[in-house]
């Protein structure tokens, strides 16, 4: 497995595609939206923090679309394990993307955990996994803003996400973070 590294603000992204719960086929290369996309990645069927998490950001879909921004949710979880995932959190407007490379996830920052056997929900975890991420890109493939996480705790509240983009988007406000070589910016 390969080491992280950061995604920079600024700079392209990785390509990113994954085959949707209820068929077809999301590409990050395919995307046009007016302001940008959002790429969250999570855990998988085993986490209920990401269920929950899920669950709020699926109630709020069409706020983020008023602001012109696409949304996607992507883990390593098989088709299996992403559609019981999609059923049982009770996620019915947002795209579920599933089978996530770990190479494809370590290449978008992420961090990868093994497995802790069986969790509060009853789900086993696999054996190896990526664990959260949230990105925003904009419509010409750089990144805006990103996090990525080691646990599922104390991820980015959606609420303040649509609180900043509409900051953002009215002050045409730049992605920070740029400087690659501080010693000579």
């Amino acid at each position: 497995m390969s080491a992280i590294t950061p995604l920079m603000p600024r700079q392209k992204v990785p390509s990113l595609s994954v085959p949707l719960v209820g068929g077809g086929t999301w590409s990050l290369a395919d995307q046009k939206p007016e302001n940008f996309t959002m790429v969250v990645f999570y855990r998988g069927l085993h986490c209920p923090i990401c269920g929950k998490y899920l669950k709020d950001l699926d109630t709020k879909l069409e706020d983020f679309a008023k602001r012109g921004v696409n949304v996607v949710v992507v883990s390593s979880d098989g088709e299996d394990r992403a559609t019981e995932a999609k059923s049982k959190w009770g996620l019915e407007n947002v795209d579920l993307g599933y089978g996530l490379s770990l190479e494809n996830a370590r290449e978008w920052g992420l961090y990868i955990s093994t497995s802790n056997g069986v969790t509060s929900s009853g789900y086993e975890e696999p054996a190896i996994f990526s664990e959260p991420g949230l990105f925003l890109v904009r419509p010409d493939g750089t990144l805006y803003f990103g996090t990525v996480q080691t646990m599922p705790f104390a991820r980015p509240a959606f609420d303040q996400i649509l609180g900043a983009l509409d900051f953002v988007i009215a002050k045409n406000y730049p992605a920070r973070g740029e400087v690659i070589d501080h010693t000579n910016p």
